[in-house]
């Protein structure tokens, strides 16, 4: 009997580690939420799995709203608040009474508004 060299053994070949996918999630969606994803699966000309796994290599996660900004939120509002008050003054006194105090406020909303920019 002979035996024959470099003989194909048939299948595909061995994947690496890194290839290979082991992992598997189950999830519930509403009706439309999953006629959404096998239409839009079906429009790219991939499998639904295939879409989901693009979808999250593409997206972008936005952080939570840090305790440090909802302060700034806070004091925001509060300035606003002031500044209502500050209106109501002028209209009352008249508005030379109350400049110094517009022109103090104007610069901490500025400052909070930046910090909001800054982490946003």
């Amino acid at each position: 009997m002979k035996t024959i060299k470099n003989r194909n053994t048939g299948g595909r070949p061995v994947k690496e580690a890194a290839e290979k996918k082991g992992h598997k999630i189950t999830i519930k969606m509403a009706t439309d939420e999953y006629g959404s994803l096998k239409a839009k699966s079906h429009e790219a000309g991939i499998n639904q799995s295939e879409y989901i796994r693009q979808c999250i290599q593409a997206s972008v996660v936005k952080q939570r709203i840090t305790p440090e900004l909802m302060n700034c939120i806070r004091q925001l509002s509060g300035m606003a608040n002031n500044i209502n008050q500050i209106a109501h003054k002028a209209n009352a006194a008249g508005y030379p009474v109350v400049h110094k105090h517009c022109q103090y406020m104007n610069e901490r909303l500025d400052n909070v508004i930046s910090k909001i920019e800054d982490d946003c």
